[in-house]
């Protein structure tokens, strides 16, 4: 016998479906969209109304095609943003403006800790913000000098580190590591680059940093922030996916009050290709209503804040050298050729536009050889990329995942430092995707940022950095298209556009409830959209930052 029929009428409801754009009552059975429609509509329907949301505007769950869930994990470790931010619970952190700041708040956890052996972890530092001073392993060890201190930055590319874990690594002594950073003098600093100096260091430790835990307890966490953001699909963009993580996915997602749905995409640095499709086919047998794998991330190059990103001439604007290859760029098209010739699509981690016209290299000649239909590889952050590269990706069908939140919280910085002020105005050009017929959306790269996809579109829309300067207007779009861009065209890169995204008969009853219509108010005020929470498979979920 089937459930009986739930109908919410709301103030607005907004489909992001071509046929019916707006209705006020939508009816829910199973889990799933039953019917769209108004009030005369409802009637025909043999259910009574709930009028809980009559004041409120539903959307379709908002979806988040480039976060981690680490998000829910690194909340348990001390955060030093520059830019205060919620945490899962609601409770505002950060702020730190200055390396003394971090200083002081490291030695205030530090305090804290009763286990003398316990590493002290932080996250969110971003030195480049502090007029190029840069932290070193004697401000650290002004913390201790008995217990190791790791402080990941904002990018996560980047690592300070005290001198106990230098010493206890060897790292005095390490040689063809690239990413050791060193002084004037040649001593080392404490600062480590990309994944294999920062991966060697947290070995020597042995510290189980936030970064790599994906347990049922971080991803509930995961789980808090997404309702607070209005967000009921997301993905998880380099994920392990070993046995235990996988675990923790399963038993997570199957818990009835479980609020979001997650598509993860594999980390292929952490299988040989083989093996990695191989795991695949394991990870799809796991998978349920909330469960989605069957996507695999590469990474290619590292941060343009971080100054790790690879770019083509001229470089960097401050003549910082040119970055690095998280694998040899050998072993990345090898990766690229074999996931495509399993017919798996990839997510591809792309900052700098080097490594954007590397990719489209490597998988224009994977495509050549092992043709893809509706492959659907996305090249992630895509952040320089020029009209050329988007032009050479919608011959191939490659999409874009652009990192809008950049021009907000690094815009000035790109301005001023990485790109200068010409190349600056180019970044996460949506403009120009849309122009040249490339499939986009956009991201938060959570927990880089905030999970927060109404204020990314903001940024899409208004092009607006945190001192106010108006970076590429050219580049700007119109509120309708980010809104797109954060529901329908963030499922397509999810390949669940025929589940998620729109409010249309057959999806998953999923809505971001929200206080305000934005589609009714100044493009400007995008990003402060109250979010009352959210709605999954028919049950509310109510956000824990509150909706004042």
């Amino acid at each position: 016998m089937s459930e009986p029929i739930k109908v919410f009428r709301a103030r607005k409801i907004l489909t992001m479906a071509r046929n019916r754009p707006v209705a006020t009552h939508v009816a829910i059975r199973e889990g799933r969209i039953l019917a769209v429609g108004d009030a005369e509509d409802a009637a025909g329907w043999g259910a009574p109304i709930d009028d809980r949301f009559a004041d409120k505007v539903l959307m379709p769950g908002l979806v988040e095609a480039h976060c981690h869930a680490m998000e829910g994990a690194v909340w348990a470790d001390t955060f030093l943003g520059f830019f205060p931010r919620h945490s899962p619970e609601g409770s505002l952190e950060g702020g730190i403006r200055s390396i003394e700041d971090a200083v002081q708040r490291l030695q205030r956890a530090e305090a804290a800790l009763t286990d003398p052996d316990q590493p002290l972890l932080a996250w969110g530092f971003d030195p480049i913000y502090y007029g190029g001073a840069r932290m070193t392993r004697h401000d650290l060890d002004r913390v201790s000098t008995t217990r190791p201190v790791l402080v990941m930055h904002a990018s996560f590319h980047i690592m300070n580190v005290n001198t106990v874990v230098l010493d206890r690594g060897g790292l005095f002594q390490v040689t063809g590591v690239e990413g050791i950073l060193r002084d004037g003098q040649g001593d080392v600093t404490g600062e480590l680059q990309e994944m294999a100096a920062m991966q060697y260091a947290r070995q020597a430790v042995g510290a189980k940093f936030a970064l790599t835990e994906t347990s049922i307890a971080s991803l509930r966490r995961f789980g808090r922030s997404a309702t607070n953001a209005g967000v009921t699909t997301c993905t998880d963009l380099y994920a392990p996916l070993d046995d235990a993580a996988l675990d923790a996915y399963v038993a997570a997602t199957t818990a009835e009050d479980f609020p979001v749905r997650i598509a993860p995409a594999m980390a292929a640095a952490a299988w040989a290709p083989e093996a990695g499709i191989a795991r695949m086919a394991v990870l799809k047998e796991r998978a349920n209503d909330k469960f989605h794998p069957g996507l695999v991330k590469v990474m290619t190059d590292g941060s343009i804040q971080g100054f790790t990103a690879r770019l083509k001439w001229p470089g960097y604007h401050n003549g910082a050298p040119n970055g690095i290859w998280n694998q040899p760029p050998a072993v990345l098209k090898a990766q690229m050729k074999a996931y495509n010739a399993a017919g798996i699509q990839m997510h591809i981690h792309v900052n700098g536009d080097q490594a954007s016209e590397f990719a489209i290299d490597c998988l224009a000649e994977a495509l050549a050889e092992a043709p893809f239909p509706d492959h659907r590889h996305v090249l992630q952050h895509c952040q320089m990329a020029d009209a050329a590269q988007f032009r050479r990706m919608a011959a191939l069908g490659i999409a874009a995942n652009l990192f809008a939140n950049h021009i907000y919280y690094w815009g000035d910085q790109h301005a001023a430092l990485t790109m200068g002020p010409d190349r600056a105005r180019r970044m996460d050009a949506c403009g120009t995707a849309m122009a040249e017929g490339v499939r986009f959306a956009m991201h938060s790269d959570a927990p880089i940022t905030p999970l927060a996809p109404l204020f990314t579109a903001w940024c899409a829309v208004n092009r607006q950095t945190a001192t106010g300067r108006e970076l590429g207007p050219e580049e700007k779009i119109s509120v309708a298209d980010a809104l797109h861009a954060i529901t329908l065209g963030a499922a397509w890169q999810l390949r669940l556009d025929h589940v998620v995204g729109s409010i249309e008969v057959g999806k998953y009853a999923d809505f971001a409830v929200l206080e305000d219509d934005p589609t009714g108010i100044a493009p400007q005020a995008l990003k402060d959209v109250r979010i009352w929470g959210t709605i999954l498979g028919g049950t509310p979920h109510q956000s824990a930052i509150g909706a004042a």
